[in-house]
């Protein structure tokens, strides 16, 4: 029975990957999307938000199966939990890569005032703040899981450099208001991906520990 458990397990970790890799997936498209609308397809990171909406409803059955069936001791449990709680942060990554490619169908132009903001470095952060959250949770690796929440601040940073320099443009009688409020809201949900990331670094800390950052025992 134990080893049935361990195989379940194991598929879980495989599926959280998975899940994983489709959220980097979703967040390397609407960046590719907005950055460089002449190469691509829009319509990739909405695709991709599917997938990951079934991916959260595989994963969610699989960590029923083994609460009702297998009756799993405390640290599998909060293990099983833990994962419960990520799984849902990753599916709103997926919803906040998919609405920022929405923004970008109207915004197509402004290649190089998109460049400037550091759009692209607030993407790459996120991608590897996601990529190390789930790894974290894999290898039961405590460390990694903190190195995000401590990430979080770069993230922070970028967007407060974008939200100063926009406010910078309008000040010197930039009048692309419009275009400046969307590339804000980009920015913004380029941040509320760090912040999920760092929800999904936390849970693994209380999977490992059985103590939250944020929450305390739970």
């Amino acid at each position: 029975m134990r080893t049935h458990f361990e195989e379940q397990l194991e598929r879980l970790n495989h599926e959280l990957i998975d899940m994983g890799a489709l959220c980097e997936d979703a967040i390397s498209a609407c960046t590719k999307e907005l950055l460089d609308p002449d190469g691509t397809e829009l319509g990739a990171a909405r695709i991709y938000e599917r997938d990951i909406d079934q991916k959260e409803r595989e994963i969610e059955t699989l960590c029923l199966r083994l609460l009702l069936q297998q009756q799993p001791v405390a640290r599998d449990l909060r293990l099983i939990s833990a994962a419960m709680k990520m799984i849902s942060d990753m599916e709103r990554i997926g919803d906040q890569a998919s609405d920022i490619e929405e923004i970008t169908q109207y915004i197509h132009n402004n290649t190089d005032l998109k460049s400037r903001l550091h759009i692209n470095e607030m993407a790459k952060a996120t991608i590897e703040m996601v990529t190390d959250a789930v790894d974290s949770f894999v290898k039961k690796d405590i460390a990694l899981a903190r190195s995000v929440m401590d990430y979080d601040d770069i993230v922070d940073d970028l967007f407060r450099n974008i939200k100063e320099e926009l406010i910078r443009m309008i000040s010197d009688g930039d009048n692309r208001g419009e275009l400046f409020l969307d590339l804000l809201m980009i920015a913004k949900y380029f941040e509320r991906i760090g912040d999920h990331a760092v929800n999904i670094a936390e849970w693994v800390e209380y999977s490992i520990t059985g103590s939250h950052p944020k929450l305390g025992g739970i």
